[in-house]
């Protein structure tokens, strides 16, 4: 399942992802996640996002799928994850985010957005923009963008998805291309929501 490992896309809407975090420092904790049980390796990739690094080398460094499940309920992170229906869970996991979804669930599918900014003059207490952007490779893997990504100067395309939060929730997705570069993102593809 995604984010471990990269899908082509098999419709527009369907946004599979994969974390470009086991590039870079994450890397060392890689060999760690090789005994982690399937659904480990699935709340620990969701969880991920809520983790810093010594947590992650804490979690990982425990010897038992009982140990490792009982931290995660201690440090307050297992029911981020859990809280949510299987159906929901599948979706964070291949990054498949839904008009109507809290906002947790899309950190743990998509990681931090790129820019977060407030909004005024909606229908909401609370409003904000979330900006994310990903990558397409030339064999058609979608990969979330990062600012350390070491892969956008050889993606096929390029795009970015601006999500309207309003109390804390999904109101609105609206995608844009950005050709050649991210400098360049103009042309609205499709809108979700509203």
């Amino acid at each position: 399942m995604l984010p471990r490992l990269a899908r082509s896309v098999t419709t527009a809407l369907a946004i599979s992802v994969v974390a470009i975090g086991l590039i870079g420092p994450q890397a060392a904790h890689a060999d760690k996640t090789k005994r982690l049980s399937s659904a480990e390796k699935d709340h620990y990739q969701a969880l991920k996002v809520y983790m810093d690094k010594d947590t992650r080398k804490a979690f990982l460094k425990l010897k038992t799928e009982d140990e490792r499940n009982a931290y995660l309920k201690k440090k307050g992170l297992w029911e981020r994850f859990y809280q949510y229906e299987e159906r929901v869970r599948e979706a964070i996991l291949v990054g498949d985010v839904k008009v109507g979804w809290e906002e947790n669930a899309v950190f743990m599918a998509w990681g931090p957005p790129v820019k977060k900014f407030s909004v005024v003059d909606r229908p909401a207490s609370l409003s904000q923009e979330f900006l994310y952007r990903f990558e397409v490779s030339p064999e058609g893997d979608i990969l979330v963008w990062t600012s350390d990504s070491k892969t956008a100067h050889k993606a096929a395309m390029l795009y970015q998805i601006q999500l309207t939060v309003d109390d804390g929730r999904v109101a609105r997705m609206i995608r844009t291309d950005c050709v050649p570069n991210w400098n360049f993102c103009n042309d609205v593809k499709w809108t979700k929501g509203e």
